[in-house]
């Protein structure tokens, strides 16, 4: 065995180990932002966070929204829209919080941004 094939087995080790790190901080970095749906209406769309910690918020899924909104009539959520940030990039974040009435063609979808999501205010 050379001392090259000898160091294959430690490479693989440590490009594993740097891929797990780097995974779970990516993991933990996303923790602060919140889960995004479009809801569609024959008329508009809008992109909304569901607030955490409201008792009377649905859970963060796309079902859950629909239910409370055939339930309640009406949901209370965070609208979302794009601008630049202080580095000039792209990012979604929260512009005001908006009332959505129930409607028979409104729909609620899974959205996933491809930029940067800032977290809902505290």
């Amino acid at each position: 065995m050379t001392h090259s094939a000898s160091l294959l087995p430690r490479a693989r080790a440590a490009v594993t180990a740097a891929a797990l790190l780097i995974t779970s901080g990516l993991a933990m970095a996303d923790a602060s932002k919140p889960p995004l749906f479009k809801i569609v209406t024959v008329k508009d769309e809008v992109i909304v966070a569901v607030p955490k910690g409201d008792a009377t918020a649905p859970a963060a899924d796309a079902g859950a929204i629909g239910q409370a909104l055939a339930a309640k009539g009406a949901l209370t959520v965070w609208q979302y829209a794009t601008r630049k940030g202080g580095d000039g990039a792209l990012e979604l974040a929260p512009l005001r919080q908006i009332s959505v009435l129930r409607h028979d063609s409104l729909r609620v979808e899974p959205y996933a941004a491809a930029v940067r999501v800032l977290p809902l205010p505290q």
